[in-house]
């Protein structure tokens, strides 16, 4: 099936013309029409049918993509720098942003799924008319729209609340500070307050507001994703993991993996196919 797309957005029907769009800095969002599909984010694993909206915030968290042979659905993918360059003037998008972390699916009502799968295909008809003078702008709007009412379902469904500017970007340096793998040399929370130039207590609580979880939580999270992932790479010694991952010993590390996925590190190792481990 042909792909469509620009600089900024891109579509795909099938999962082998998405995995040509499926990279490094993308958004992806994945709304299934009929039949089912299936991947894996963070390990864990995730089956998708009719009605559902995925939204992967990293594409590279996602893997091990696959769906049923009856499988339809509208595959998006966006490019980072577009949709900061839309700069949509709500906050709640780090309260979705840490929220997908968690759960990327979101399950639709029929109304809803009706709202988005129209504005999916408007928004890929538009991209179509390539002399149109103002064309990004254009498809900029169109993307708002969509992202404001994708903001509007996850909050009725959560009933979460708003941010302030303040909040919002504190919040927004601290992700980005664990996204570009601070944790890896970096794991007590009072390096993220200080850096951000406030108490750790009110670093946990903002985190709190908007996720339900602490500071410490997410800072965790991004580390044991980490390593698993390297535990995965067999030819990896734990002592070159523990080194890589700037633990000062291996029993030091080994303690803190088993604390927070329950098993030690040789064991994960030894079984993958134990059932992921859940935050």
């Amino acid at each position: 099936m042909e792909q469509t797309g620009f600089d900024g957005i891109a579509f795909a029907d099938t999962l082998q013309d998405f995995n040509t769009l499926h990279y490094a800095g993308q958004i992806v969002h994945i709304l299934c029409c009929d039949g089912s599909m299936g991947f894996t984010f963070q390990d864990t694993r995730y089956d998708i049918s009719v009605n559902d909206y995925v939204i992967l915030p990293n594409a590279e968290l996602g893997s091990g993509f696959s769906a049923s042979n009856d499988f339809r659905g509208i595959l998006m993918s966006l490019s980072e720098a577009f949709v900061a360059s839309i700069a949509i003037r709500s906050n709640y998008g780090i309260i979705g942003h840490l929220s997908l972390l968690q759960n990327p699916v979101m399950k639709l009502s029929a109304r809803d799924f009706r709202i988005c799968e129209a504005a999916l295909r408007y928004l890929r008809m538009r991209m179509e008319e390539k002399e149109h003078l103002f064309r990004e702008e254009l498809l900029g709007s169109l993307l708002t729209a969509h992202i404001l009412d994708l903001y509007d379902i996850h909050a009725r469904c959560r009933n979460a609340s708003s941010l302030s500017e303040h909040t919002a970007s504190l919040l927004r340096s601290f992700i980005e500070l664990l996204y570009n793998g601070e944790y890896m040399r970096n794991r007590d929370l009072d390096f993220y307050a200080t850096h951000l130039c406030i108490t750790p207590h009110y670093l946990s609580e903002i985190c709190r507001k908007a996720s339900g979880r602490p500071a410490t939580y997410w800072i965790d999270r991004f580390t044991i994703q980490e390593i698993t992932r390297l535990l995965r790479q067999k030819e990896l010694s734990l002592t070159t993991i523990a080194e890589r991952m700037n633990f000062s010993s291996v029993p030091y590390f080994s303690r803190y993996v088993q604390k927070r996925i329950g098993v030690p590190p040789s064991e994960y190792r030894n079984n993958l196919t134990l059932k992921p481990f859940k935050f």
